[in-house]
C-alpha cells in the first residue's frame, strides 16, 4: 500500500484496533486534567503549534479555560481506543484520522456536535468533508479538520525530453483521462527509458479508488466490494504493472524514497501532503522541476481529519469553542504553512498565506490547483470496514506485482478473503 501523510509524521493505528468494540470495565467515568483545563489528545504533525500555544493560555473567547494537549508519537488510536474502554482518564477532545467510521459503531462515547450548534457553521466548509463526520443515525460525532485532495505531480525536465509541453494546462489537457495517462507514461519511458507514473500497484489503485463516488459499502450496510468500480480500480492498476510504468517500489521498503530521489518516478497522481513527502523531502535537488495539474481520472481525496469531544468532556461548550476555533477559516489558512494541512474551508484558498508562489514547483501556485480538487471531489460513504477490505484487496494487487500472481485468481482470494473478514466481523 502506498505510503501515507500520517505514517509519514510516525501515527499508528492498528487495524485490529479500528473495529474493535469499546466494552470493558466501567471504572471511573472521568476526564483528564484540572477542571480549568481541556485536555487534547492528537498525534505529531496535526496542528499548528502557535494555534495551539495561544489555547493554551486561554481557549480564545471562552475565558477561564486552557488547553492542555498531549502530542501521542505511536499506537495513538489503539490510545485512544484503550481509554475509551476503561471510561477512565478520558481526554476531553481527540483528534481522529481520516478513519472516522471506524468509530461509528463507538458513537455513544461522543457528544453529538450539531447539540453544540455546529449546524450554524455547516456552509464554511466543503460538504463532502463535513458530511463525513455525522454517523448513518444522523449524530454529527466529529468536526472537520484538514483534507487530501489529489492532484497530478509531474517532472518538467523529463517530459520537456519527451517533447511534451510542460505547462500545466496542456498536460492536464493531454491527459485527462487514467487511459490517456498511460499513454503518457509510455511516451516519457521512451524518452527516458525506466520512467514509472506510479510508486507502485496499490499507488494506482487507491488513487483511483480516492476518485470514486462509492466504495466498499453502501450506508445501510450492503458489500459493494465486488461490484464494476472496484474491479475498474483493480485492473487499472494491473493494467499499469503491465505496461511496465510501475517503480515497483512497495512502501515499507526502502525503494519508496529511492525512486523519487533517484528520478526514476517521473509523474504521480497523489494527495496534497505528498509534495512534502514526496519530492521536497526525498529530492530536495529537484527543486524547480516539479509542477502539478489536475489529475487523470478526475478530482479525488485521500487523507484528512477530524476532531471529536468525548462524553466524558467537563466543559463541552468550551471545547465546541476551541475546536470551532482552530479550524476557521483563517487558522486553517495557517495551518496549511505549519504543518502543511490543506483546509476545509474553501474560504482559505484565497488567504495570502496560502496563495503564494511555490519556488519547488517552479514558482506555481499549486494551492490553486488542489483548491480545484477538493471543491470538485464528489465525496463517498466510508464504512466502519473500510481498512479490513481494503487490506487483503491491496495485498493481492502486490502478489500480483511482485509475485506475478494471476490477476483473475488475485481477485478471487481477495473477495474470499473479504467475506471471511466481514463475517468475521459480523457485517455482513
Amino acid at each position: 500500500m502506498t505510503v501515507s501523510r500520517r505514517k509519514f509524521l510516525a501515527l499508528g493505528a492498528g487495524a485490529a484496533a479500528a473495529t474493535t468494540g469499546l466494552t470493558g470495565c466501567s471504572g471511573s467515568r472521568s476526564s483528564l486534567g484540572a477542571s480549568d483545563e481541556l485536555s487534547m489528545w492528537t498525534w505529531v504533525g496535526s496542528v499548528n503549534d502557535d494555534l495551539i500555544g495561544e489555547a493554551e493560555k486561554a481557549i480564545p473567547g471562552y475565558d477561564g479555560m486552557k488547553l492542555a494537549m498531549t502530542r501521542i508519537g505511536t499506537n495513538y488510536k489503539t490510545k485512544v481506543l484503550t481509554a475509551l474502554a476503561g471510561k477512565s482518564l478520558v481526554p476531553d477532545i481527540v483528534a481522529i484520522n481520516d478513519d472516522v467510521a471506524t468509530y461509528f459503531p463507538n458513537q455513544d462515547q461522543f457528544i453529538d456536535l450539531k447539540t453544540l450548534g455546529a449546524d450554524k457553521l455547516a456552509q464554511d466548509f466543503l460538504p463532502w468533508k463535513w458530511k463525513l463526520g455525522i454517523t448513518p443515525e444522523n449524530k454529527m460525532m466529529a468536526y472537520p479538520m484538514d483534507t487530501g485532495p489529489t492532484a497530478l505531480f509531474y517532472r518538467t525536465d523529463v517530459l520537456q525530453k519527451a517533447g511534451i509541453d510542460i505547462d500545466p494546462a496542456a498536460v492536464a489537457e493531454l491527459a485527462p483521462t487514467w487511459d490517456a495517462y498511460i499513454e503518457l507514461g509510455k511516451k516519457l519511458k521512451a524518452a527516458v527509458p525506466g520512467s514509472a507514473i506510479t510508486d507502485n500497484i496499490t499507488g494506482i489503485y487507491s488513487y483511483a479508488l480516492a476518485q470514486q463516488s462509492k466504495r466498499y459499502m453502501t450506508p445501510d450496510g450492503q458489500y459493494i466490494g465486488d461490484q464494476d468500480h472496484i474491479r475498474a480500480a483493480f485492473d487499472l492498476s494491473i493494467r499499469v504493472v503491465k505496461e511496465g510504468l510501475s517503480a515497483n517500489a512497495q512502501s515499507g521498503t526502502t525503494d519508496a524514497n529511492a525512486v523519487v530521489t533517484n528520478g526514476k518516478l517521473v509523474a504521480y497522481n497523489a494527495a496534497v501532503w505528498w509534495a512534502q513527502l514526496g519530492p521536497k523531502n526525498a529530492a530536495p535537488k529537484t527543486k524547480g522541476l516539479w509542477r502539478v495539474t489536475a489529475a487523470p481520472g478526475g478530482a479525488g481525496n485521500r487523507g484528512g481529519s477530524f476532531l471529536a469531544i468525548t462524553k466524558y468532556c467537563k466543559n463541552p461548550e468550551a471545547a465546541f469553542a476551541f475546536i470551532s476555533w482552530l479550524e476557521s477559516a483563517k487558522n486553517q489558512a495557517q495551518a496549511f504553512l505549519d504543518p502543511v494541512l490543506f483546509p476545509s474551508t474553501p474560504a482559505s484558498y484565497t488567504d495570502a498565506k496560502m496563495t503564494e508562489p511555490d519556488p519547488f514547483f517552479g514558482g506555481q501556485k499549486i494551492v490553486d490547483v488542489f483548491a480545484a480538487s477538493a471543491k470538485k471531489y464528489p465525496g463517498a460513504y466510508f464504512s466502519p470496514y473500510d481498512s479490513i477490505i481494503g487490506t487483503p484487496i491491496s495485498a493481492e494487487l502486490v502478489n500480483v506485482e511482485v509475485a506475478g500472481k494471476s490477476p483473475d485468481q488475485a481477485w478471487a482470494d481477495a473477495q474470499r478473503q473479504v467475506h471471511r473478514e466481514l463475517t468475521r466481523a459480523g457485517a455482513i
